[in-house]
């Protein structure tokens, strides 16, 4: 039986983009609708679900920023930005926000379809690394990570919405606690992709990561940074389910 296509939504001012990516992607078996702005992508979002959106920063009226931000309010839909070249700051504004990859433009329709089935691999699948491949959820220091729901749990059970990214980085801590992890290494298991010595993602991640821990910036209990080597993640885990 053929599996069922992923639906795209392509938010972009520029009609000859939308035009452009919904044919390339769509030859590339992908379902596509396009929105022009803000009214449209949440009108389409409100007729149906989809798979991922490809959603343009630098748009006039309500950009592309504000946009995610809402989005996050209640949903954690994959987002691959859409950034001016060399606009380093809105790339690592919409990481924090929540934004799952990044390509700066102009940038080639072939580059384009790589990210966005690096993260829909990436939404479904992590990779197998320890033999906890059935739990149901870890459990560290009174926080317990729901592997199935994508959420924390806070020791009073509040619980904490994670992005797409700050659970896959994670699920990888905590699948390697006590081993320090280069950055390397974190992209390419949560990205897919090799790091360049520019790129700040898993730094944004780990912050983000931290504030939704309440770690304390400068005494941080779980998540510490090991000068030129990395990540550790030093808590003990404890895997149920």
């Amino acid at each position: 039986m053929q599996s069922k296509p992923s639906s795209l939504l392509v938010v972009d001012d520029d009609p000859e983009i939308r035009r452009l990516l919904k044919e390339y992607l769509q030859k590339s078996e992908f379902r596509v609708e396009v929105a022009a702005d803000g009214v449209q992508m949440f009108a389409a979002l409100d007729q149906r679900p989809f798979d991922l959106i490809v959603l343009d920063l630098m748009m006039p009226g309500e950009d592309g920023l504000s946009l995610l931000r809402r989005l996050r309010v209640d949903s954690n839909i994959p987002v691959v930005m859409l950034t001016a070249m060399g606009e380093e700051t809105d790339r690592i504004l919409g990481l924090e926000m929540g934004a799952d990859d990044y390509l700066p433009k102009p940038f080639s329709p072939r580059e384009l379809l790589a990210r966005i089935k690096s993260v829909l691999r990436r939404v479904t699948t992590l990779p197998d690394t320890s033999d906890h491949s059935g739990s149901l959820q870890a459990h560290f220091l009174g926080w317990s990570l729901d592997l199935q729901q994508r959420h924390l749990i806070s020791e009073d059970d509040v619980v904490i919405p994670l992005s797409g990214g700050e659970f896959r980085l994670l699920h990888v801590f905590v699948e390697h606690s006590g081993r320090v992890l280069s950055r390397d290494q974190l992209l390419e298991f949560t990205q897919g992709r090799e790091s360049n010595p520019f790129d700040r993602s898993v730094d944004v991640l780990v912050g983000r990561l931290r504030k939704r821990l309440m770690e304390e910036p400068k005494n941080p209990q779980i998540l510490h940074t090991v000068r030129g080597e990395g990540y550790l993640f030093s808590a003990d885990v404890e895997f149920s389910g």
